[in-house]
């Protein structure tokens, strides 16, 4: 947590101090902040990849410590609801074989009844 609060804050440094930069040449209050933003981001992205890196590392670590704490989803209607859609499933296609046997015939929905 330490390091994507220490990428977070030198973010905003580097935002304030372009943004107050940019606003010294009078470039204008709101482009100078729509265009702080984008070199701050482009500079974060070429010069603080470790930093963000070893955040995000930290994060998925402690995500996958939670994981494996926490354990596999139970669900105890599982057995019964997949019993429920095999069934489903098989009537499903008893029902589109005699739709198929309709269609051979010349009767039923096929044929625009």
């Amino acid at each position: 947590m330490r390091d994507m609060a220490l990428f977070a804050v030198i973010r905003l440094v580097l935002w304030v101090g372009i943004w107050w930069l940019l606003t010294l040449f009078d470039v204008g209050l709101l482009l100078a902040a729509a265009l702080a933003a984008l070199i701050a981001m482009l500079i974060s992205i070429l010069f603080l990849d470790r930093l963000r890196s070893s955040a995000a590392m930290r994060w998925k670590a402690a995500d996958e410590r939670r994981r494996a704490r926490k354990g596999q989803p139970v669900d105890p209607d599982a057995d019964a609801e997949d019993a429920v859609l095999d069934e489903d499933a098989a009537d499903g296609e008893d029902l589109a074989g005699d739709e198929a046997d309709d269609a051979d015939r010349g009767t039923g929905p096929a044929r625009g009844e």
